[in-house]
């Protein structure tokens, strides 16, 4: 059997508590990051590939799934960005209620910035191409498009839960353990 190169071989990263440091995208990190921690005494190796890595004076499995050593807190609340949006509304367009990849949702601001409108959680949904053309620098109610879900600032545990609806393409078998999805995992 030939072994898979370093590349693929990323390591499953927890926290302190066996859980994953996030979901989505899955705390992973490259084998030579992985290796590196191991050697600082960062972290702890909890599984391993088949694959060995060699210098002239170490040999060493490559690890698989690391916890770190040290807790590290969730931050309260999650930055305002792009993609926490679409995560927040999973991946949906507030109006028409249809899932996109997100490349091909865009932000819609509830009330226009056109007309005071702030780039804020409480002001900004997900929406498709065609319901933000339709909505344009209408207000909701003088248009009739309003949002399934009234948005919010999410909490960083409500966007790992929503990131937990979207498994990774790529599961390795010592990983499922300390994963938990919402959708069933092929095996």
């Amino acid at each position: 059997m030939v072994s898979p190169p370093p590349d693929n071989c990323p390591a499953l990263v927890l926290n302190a508590d066996f859980r994953p440091l996030s979901y989505f995208p899955l705390s992973l990190w490259p084998w030579y990051e992985s290796i590196k921690a191991v050697f600082l005494d960062r972290v702890n190796i909890i599984a391993e590939y088949d694959r060995v890595v060699r210098s002239p004076s170490f040999e060493m499995r490559l690890p698989s799934v690391i916890s770190l050593k040290e807790y590290i807190p969730s931050a309260r609340r999650p930055a305002f960005t792009r993609f926490n949006v679409f995560l927040r509304d999973r991946f949906s367009c507030q109006y028409c209620g249809e899932r996109f990849p997100s490349q091909e949702l865009t932000f819609d601001h509830v009330v226009p910035r056109a007309r005071g409108g702030r780039t804020s959680w409480t002001n900004v949904v997900a929406a498709c191409s065609a319901c933000n053309l339709r909505k344009g620098h209408q207000l909701s109610h003088s248009c009739g498009m309003h949002p399934l879900i009234p948005p919010q600032q999410p909490t960083t545990y409500e966007l790992q839960e929503n990131g937990r609806a979207f498994p990774p393409n790529f599961l390795h078998q010592s990983w499922r353990d300390f994963l938990y999805w919402d959708s069933e995992l092929e095996h």
